[in-house]
């Protein structure tokens, strides 16, 4: 009998320590986009804390329909400014090869001049400035079908050590 409760014993702890440990994860997944970014910042704060929330995070509710273009305008990120980016390697590893670039004219030749190769690299861009709807257009025209979003890129830069655009950040490294 005591043979028999040490095994069930066994078996339940055993059941018990595989479940605790497989953890089941899952890549993130884009249901819906508005258009309008917003720094992951607060949520990623509410996900630091060691002390019990006191109160809920502000829920956004998504916008329907088409994006107003001129409800993204002004595109800014601050602390980010068109100039020389010196090449490094970094330590992080992204799924895919991606690129900042502003609607000013050292971005708009450096897109004609890289986009081939973020073409055949399968990179995606973020149009990290952009005052005016012709900016969006002048960029959206000289994309030549690369995916290019609006959006502000402080967080990235600040987790980069970024100061300049247009760049491109690939699993090697950052490079202009």
């Amino acid at each position: 009998m005591m043979k028999r409760s040490h095994k069930s014993f066994y078996r339940w702890a055993l059941t018990g320590l595989v479940l605790i440990a497989v953890p089941v994860w899952s890549g993130v997944t884009v249901i819906y986009d508005t258009g309008d970014t917003r720094t992951l910042a607060p949520y990623l704060e509410i996900l630091e804390r060691t002390e019990p929330a006191t109160e809920d995070p502000p829920i956004n509710t998504p916008r329907q329909g088409a994006a107003d273009v001129q409800a993204l305008l002004p595109i800014r990120s601050p602390g980010l400014s068109p100039g020389p980016v010196r090449a490094r390697s970094q330590d992080r590893r992204f799924a895919r090869p991606f690129f900042l670039i502003g609607s000013d004219p050292a971005s708009r030749q450096w897109l004609l001049q890289h986009r081939d190769r973020l073409k055949s690299m399968g990179a995606v861009g973020m149009l990290v400035q952009a005052e005016t709807r012709a900016d969006l257009q002048a960029i959206a025209s000289l994309s030549g079908g690369l995916p290019i979003m609006p959006a502000s890129a402080v967080d990235i830069a600040t987790a980069l050590n970024l100061t300049h655009y247009p760049v491109l950040i690939t699993a090697q490294g950052i490079e202009q």
